[in-house]
């Protein structure tokens, strides 16, 4: 069996709450621990009435949907539950197609509604059929990862993969609310909590040097899973929450929270995402690290910086270097050519989120393209 996160014994604590400002698409996201046991009250209360469809994979099915079921049932919640496999790869077109058939075939109406209840993956493809599926239904996540409680289940970004890379299909649906339980996160093997920690590290690095700082001294305690796990997911939720409502259809700012994404992104596919060898929150350490070599080699940070970045991550035991990913990767002119299919591309110029320092990321367009091998060049040969 996979070793889990170690915990503690924690006594109960406040429930946090962080709003999502999008004025009438407004929401909560509710962060502490049991909010598995009250969710059905919750949803219940914010959508009178409603059916549902809860929407899970198998490993989360095993571990989670009894209880969560039985908050529903004793909330007087009419549901049903369809069971996707679990792994990246369920976010396809095949798997879509299914899910939707499956939502109709439950005879959901509009004024229904879709529950996520696992991690990125049920999350993403999920809120894609909630916001495809009769032109729109209510969706709420119930994220029971790390990586989904800080990033993928905030925001309204849902969607499936494609074979020329990764979420490039999908739409902005944003959730009516997010229930994320932290004592959830007990149960996660130790390679799944480390992998949503680095989105977690992302929100520091990207824009908030007091928050790395606070994560250097105490990230143990987040792995330990008591007040400080809350606080570091409270933190996150917030700094995302801030970045969606100022551009929640990233057509500005919202890029920087790709920090990392764009070389991470490529070495999945690289891999065909195949989990065994890398999963999504390795592939943004390594990104997160590449990131930061690239902009030292631009000269707009020094090698302390790079040195900094480099200590955290490897001490909480993420990769750091495309060397670290087991088997062989392909050369650098694949790795072109799928950056050249990223989201942030715009009319053929490349787009990366660089930094002047910690805290400090930047979205810089139209980076030189042979810079940009070279740099990967170097990086895969050594």
């Amino acid at each position: 069996m996979a070793d889990t996160v170690v915990t503690e014994c924690v006594s109960e604590q406040a429930e946090k709450n962080v709003n999502v400002d999008l004025g009438s698409r407004s929401y909560d996201i509710r962060i502490g621990r049991g909010l598995l046991e009250t969710a059905g009250s919750e949803i219940a209360t914010l959508l009178p009435g409603a059916r549902l469809a809860v929407v899970t994979d198998e490993t989360v099915a095993g571990i989670h949907l009894k209880p969560f079921s039985a908050s529903l049932t004793a909330a007087g919640l009419d549901h049903t539950v369809i069971t996707v496999p679990a792994g990246e790869s369920t976010k396809c077109f095949r798997e879509f197609e299914h899910l939707c058939d499956e939502i109709l075939a439950a005879r959901l109406e509009r004024g229904d509604a879709v529950v996520a209840l696992g991690g990125g993956v049920v999350g993403d493809l999920t809120g894609f059929a909630a916001a495809a599926v009769r032109r729109g239904m209510a969706f709420v996540q119930v994220p029971t990862t790390l990586l989904a409680q800080v990033d993928s289940s905030v925001g309204g970004k849902t969607g499936i993969n494609s074979r020329h890379g990764k979420n490039l299909i999908g739409a902005f649906h944003q959730p009516a609310v997010v229930l994320a339980d932290t004592a959830i996160l007990d149960t996660l093997p130790t390679r799944d909590f480390r992998s949503g920690y680095a989105e977690v590290a992302k929100y520091g690095l990207l824009g908030d040097a007091d928050f790395f700082a606070w994560l250097e001294d105490n990230w143990k305690a987040v792995f330990a899973g008591g007040v400080e796990r809350d606080e570091a997911v409270a933190r996150s939720c917030q700094a995302k929450a801030d970045v969606v409502a100022a551009d929640e259809l990233e057509s500005g700012g919202r890029a920087l929270l790709n920090l990392g994404h764009t070389f991470g992104h490529a070495l999945e596919s690289a891999v065909s995402y195949e989990t065994e060898r890398l999963v999504h929150g390795e592939g943004v350490s390594i990104g997160m690290m590449l990131a930061h070599e690239f902009s030292e080699r631009l000269g707009l940070i020094g090698q302390d910086t790079v040195e900094r970045v480099h200590k955290h991550l490897s001490d909480v035991g993420l990769p750091v270097h495309v060397q670290d990913i087991p088997g062989q990767l392909p050369p650098a002119q694949t790795f072109m050519d799928i950056i050249a299919q990223d989201k942030k591309v715009s009319r053929g110029a490349l787009t990366f989120i660089l930094t002047r320092g910690i805290g400090e990321a930047f979205v810089e367009k139209d980076v030189d393209p042979a810079l940009v091998s070279d740099f990967l060049r170097e990086k895969l040969e050594l």
